[in-house]
């Protein structure tokens, strides 16, 4: 019985549920354009939550090896802003990139919660 105890919690730390897909806000305002050549789909990024933003209390930047790519949307970032808070695991990835003369066309992005 312990061997499939410590199996099951193997398998759940694997799980991640999908919570928000959206595109990346503020890519032409930072390193999004000079980083292009080298991001690809499937690529991990890291979500930094920035509760002392003077613009926006539920700010969460979005990095790429380190390099700050923009933010969540401010019209969808409130939910994302909370489970940070509380702690919860949450992870990201690029879901899909296309060059487009919109910017906000350019980047999806996927968002996680870690089970």
């Amino acid at each position: 019985m312990l061997g499939l105890a410590i199996s099951l919690n193997t398998l759940a730390a694997d799980v991640r549920i999908l919570v928000q897909s959206s595109p990346l806000a503020g890519f032409q305002y930072h390193a999004g354009e000079a980083l292009w050549q080298d991001m690809r789909e499937g690529d991990r990024l890291t979500l930094v939550r920035e509760a002392d933003n003077p613009h926006d209390a539920n700010a969460v930047r979005i990095e790429w090896r380190g390099q700050k790519l923009g933010y969540l949307p401010r019209a969808e970032n409130r939910t994302v802003a909370a489970a940070m808070d509380k702690g919860e695991a949450i992870d990201a990835r690029i879901a899909r990139m296309r060059p487009h003369k919109n910017p906000w066309q350019r980047v999806l992005i996927e968002v996680f919660v870690v089970l």
